[in-house]
């Protein structure tokens, strides 16, 4: 009897993530002869046994579209252990020999506990952020860097035209990832990240800098999670928790926006790309990337490596525990960060 493979993406949707299961599905029946389960909507769909069968007729024609054909959700069965039983107990029903779970710390995190518990689990790190530990990138965020990029190539433009400063918020709630890369590859005039605190009244030297240079418009990029120094608190859209204990973030734009404008003089903008960071066409590198991701991850649940996750280590895929991929956040490598700086002002 062939072994049954269930698939799970959790957490926040990012490009790359159909690429991954139709990499697992198409290597998996070709060469190892599985079957595949497709658990809808991530975890809330093995609490309430929503499934879909995955066959090469479900996985054709997904390579270069966004999101997940699966779904997701930010449900954690791991906040009470009458979910976690039921978890355990639904992939018994369901007669899965393996799981390959797909989604960032969150996702990874429950799927390193149900490793505790027994059950053959295998990891594929996602998430926009880059922020997983373990591996060098994870899929998604080539392609959010490129859409925040092409951002502040249009944003250049107006700016200049109505010598304005234009604070660009990204997302990056504790890693600064995409607003370093984007930055730079932009040409920001100042960027802000998590890791760094900043000074407001040195961002606002670095633009007056610019205005008696002749330059009357700046490109502020700052991360969702960025915030001055001395204070504890991130800038919030909400005060409400998700189920991963998680506020939603927003509003830095806004609020460095007016400060600036009051300080400077200098009419000031924010542009929130929020979601558009997200969805999409993936980028021909995170097709790749994922294809690879998938494609190792199916060979991991082959070899009978479970309680690991796939990682880019240099130019190779490895796995590692998801223990350590889980015990904390990647943050932006501030030596990376010192060449943005080169460029401020």
């Amino acid at each position: 009897m062939a072994k049954c493979i269930g698939i799970v993406t959790g957490g926040g949707d990012c490009s790359g993530l159909n690429a991954v299961i139709r990499a697992v599905v198409r290597k998996g029946i070709d060469r190892y002869g599985y079957e595949f389960i497709g658990i809808k909507d991530g975890w809330a769909g093995l609490l309430d046994m929503r499934t879909t069968p995955l066959d090469k007729n479900a996985i054709t024609g997904i390579l270069h579209l966004g999101g997940t054909i699966l779904g997701s959700s930010r449900t954690n069965p791991a906040k009470s252990e009458e979910g976690m039983k039921d978890v355990v107990m639904n992939y018994e029903r369901l007669g899965l020999d393996a799981l390959v779970a797909i989604g960032g710390d969150d996702t990874l995190g429950v799927a390193a506990k149900l490793y505790e518990r027994g059950l053959n689990v295998v990891g594929v790190p996602k998430t926009i952020d880059n922020d997983i530990m373990g591996t060098d990138m994870t899929f998604g965020f080539i392609t959010a860097v490129e859409i925040a990029t092409e951002a502040i190539d249009r944003l250049h433009s107006t700016a200049e035209s109505h010598h304005r400063v234009i604070v660009v918020e990204v997302m990056g709630r504790y890693a600064g990832w995409i607003a370093t890369y984007a930055g730079i590859a932009g040409g920001g005039d100042v960027v802000l990240i998590p890791e760094e605190p900043f000074d407001i009244d040195e961002v606002c030297s670095l633009i007056n800098q610019r205005k008696e240079r002749g330059k009357c418009y700046t490109i502020v990029v700052a991360a969702e999670g960025c915030k001055p120094k001395n204070v504890e608190d991130m800038v919030t859209a909400s005060k409400e928790r998700d189920e991963f204990g998680h506020v939603r973030l927003g509003g830095i734009g806004n609020a460095l926006a007016k400060e600036i404008e009051k300080r400077t003089g200098l009419e000031s903008r924010a542009t929130i790309l929020g979601h558009i960071q997200r969805g999409g066409t993936p980028s021909a590198l995170d097709r790749v990337l994922s294809t690879r991701y998938g494609i190792y991850a199916i060979d991991m649940v082959h070899r009978g490596e479970f309680g690991k996750m796939a990682a880019l280590r240099g130019n190779r895929i490895v796995s590692v525990d998801l223990a350590e991929a889980t015990k904390g956040i990647r943050t932006v490598d501030l030596e990376l960060f010192d060449i943005a700086k080169v460029f401020f002002g």
